[in-house]
Parts: C-alpha cells; sequence; structure tokens
C-alpha cells in the first residue's frame, strides 16, 4: 500500500501548523509570567482538547489564574482543535471570501 502524495503533504502540513500553533500560544501564555511547563501544558491541552495539562493548570487545579489575554490565546486554540486547524484558517484567506 502507498501513501499518495497529497495525502503526505496535508498530513506533513497539519503536523506543521500543531507544532506552530503550540509553539506561539507557548510563547503567548509564557510572556504573562506563567512557567515553562505551565504554558506548554495548557497550549497543548487546549489545542488537542485532551483535558488537564501539567504545572498549575493541572487535575487539582483550573485555569482561573491566568490573565484574560492569556484566556483569548487559549479559548483560540480550543477553537482550532474543535473546528480543524485548515477550515478555520481558511477564513483568513481573502482567497476563499468571494
Amino acid at each position: 500500500m502507498t501513501i499518495d502524495n497529497d495525502v503526505l503533504e496535508a498530513t506533513l502540513l497539519f503536523m506543521i501548523l500543531f507544532i506552530i500553533i503550540v509553539f506561539l500560544s507557548t510563547l503567548a501564555i509564557g510572556a504573562m509570567g506563567m512557567d515553562l511547563i505551565t504554558a506548554f501544558s495548557a497550549s497543548a491541552a487546549t489545542l488537542a482538547n485532551v483535558g488537564p495539562g501539567f504545572g498549575l493548570v493541572g487535575s487539582a487545579s483550573n485555569f482561573s489564574f491566568i490573565p484574560d489575554t492569556g484566556l483569548w490565546v487559549l479559548s483560540f486554540n480550543m477553537l482550532l482543535g474543535r473546528l480543524e486547524i485548515f477550515g478555520l484558517l481558511l477564513f483568513f484567506l481573502l482567497r476563499y471570501w468571494k
């Protein structure tokens, strides 16, 4: 069984976008004073919709201490994770607005 190049490219693009989004949201949350473990796990947990993270957003805590700007970033991650990255990113491409 062979994998079509289009499928391979789409899969790699999805993985790269996922990593970039986690990296950027980790930087954004980390810039708000969170430690690296908390920022990374909050970003990954919200984008992948997998539940509690590690650090201050672990199973014994919640996201209530994160500033409003950070909650917006994490909420956007949740939307990207639920609605699929490709589908939501189409809204930002002008050629699809016609």
